[in-house]
């Protein structure tokens, strides 16, 4: 009997030797997963870190477009403004001076 009992020892002995690499195994596993967990975490936060930069200062230069966009809106009106007053002095200047030939004519031919 003793020899049964010694067998079986034995036998559980082995079981928990393997159980004990098995887990050995699962835990060097998980902890290599781990470590390419927390790169990918690095390398993910370095990117939405880059990723809000980026879209940060896109606002920016819409928000800087939009102001010179409406800059060049006012120009654009007192441009237009300045166009229509310059061609309304030139047309009533162009009938002034139709007038003073005109008047010239007839006071010539008169003469």
């Amino acid at each position: 009997m003793e020899n049964g009992t010694d067998l079986h020892l034995i036998e559980m002995q082995r079981d928990a030797n393997r159980q004990i690499s098995e887990y050995k195994f699962k835990l060097s596993k998980a902890e290599q997963e781990m470590g390419t967990m927390e790169q990918n975490v690095s390398r993910l936060e370095g990117q939405v870190s880059r990723y809000k930069a980026a879209a940060d200062n896109s606002e920016k230069v819409e928000d800087e477009l939009k102001a010179e966009k409406r800059k060049l809106q006012r120009e654009l009106r007192t441009a237009l403004d300045k166009i229509e007053e310059m061609e309304m002095t030139n047309s009533h200047l162009v009938k002034r001076l139709e007038k003073m030939k005109a008047n010239r004519n007839a006071h010539l031919s008169q003469q």
